[in-house]
């Protein structure tokens, strides 16, 4: 619980203060001189922002049964959040969104994805895809990829930090073999748009037979799942940085 609150630059006093519970209690607890109730526990889990997973293994640990279920986004208990990340993805077009869970897997993608990655070597799309890999690796979207070492670093940045936060090591493993592929230099690009979003977002800038598309991303998570699957989905959504880029994906989609 110490590093949760640290990551969160949280004091005790501070903490106590959010969930509402003596700073006496809560150094108690941390000590180990008092046993937390499994409500106490999940209480605190809510104001540190600790993941489901987490919370799991914090029950656990306490000696409590987990809490949170955890199901393919297949199950019929879920249909209802997996048509509405369909529906979202679709709603996006004609720009790139994609759906991912917690090991950069792909879960579902637009049209327009569809038409970006055509002409990428085939074992890199065999499922289960990784968007890590296939936008990194040479046989993939690297090579396309205008300011690739730029979108790499910011990538591998992304994946560090998910890493110390939740230690999981498949996605070490994966950081490694990122770190493995060879760096193909960047091609041209634009640097107006470099200039523009510099400190604020890093653009994607996408090589196509028509010209360099560029795009700014936003992620979007559910805000109040209670079930571990649905909790690790984002969403990656892709918007027009320019009105060239723009009109360029709404000729392509509507072909």
């Amino acid at each position: 619980m110490r590093d949760w609150r640290k990551r969160r630059h949280l004091s005790q006093l501070d903490l106590a203060c959010d969930a509402d519970v003596s700073a006496r209690h809560l150094s108690f607890l941390e000590t180990g001189r008092s046993q937390p109730s499994r409500e106490m526990l999940l209480h605190l889990a809510e104001q540190l922002e600790i993941p489901l997973r987490e919370r799991n293994m914090l029950l656990v640990a306490a000696g409590y049964a987990p809490v949170f279920q955890e199901r393919s986004l297949e199950d019929p208990a879920l249909q209802s959040a997996r048509k509405i990340i369909d529906l979202v993805l679709a709603g996006h077009e004609p720009y790139p969104a994609i759906a991912i869970d917690r090991h950069w897997t792909l879960v579902a993608s637009n049209r327009a994805v569809h038409l970006l990655i055509a002409g990428v070597d085939a074992s890199l799309l065999k499922p289960p895809v990784n968007v890590l890999r296939l936008s990194l690796h040479p046989s993939g979207l690297a090579p396309r990829i205008a300011n690739l070492t730029e979108w790499r670093s910011h990538l591998l940045t992304r994946l560090r930090r998910q890493i110390e936060v939740s230690g999981d090591p498949f996605l070490a493993e994966l950081l490694s073999e990122l770190n493995g592929y060879p760096v193909i230099g960047d091609r041209k690009y634009d640097p107006q748009s470099i200039k523009e979003y510099a400190g604020v977002a890093v653009p994607f800038q996408f090589v196509t037979e028509g010209g360099v598309l560029s795009f700014l991303s936003t992620t979007t998570i559910f805000g109040t799942p209670l079930d571990i699957t649905l909790s690790e989905v984002a969403l990656e959504s892709f918007f027009p940085a320019n009105a060239s880029t723009a009109d360029a994906l709404r000729q392509l989609v509507s072909r």
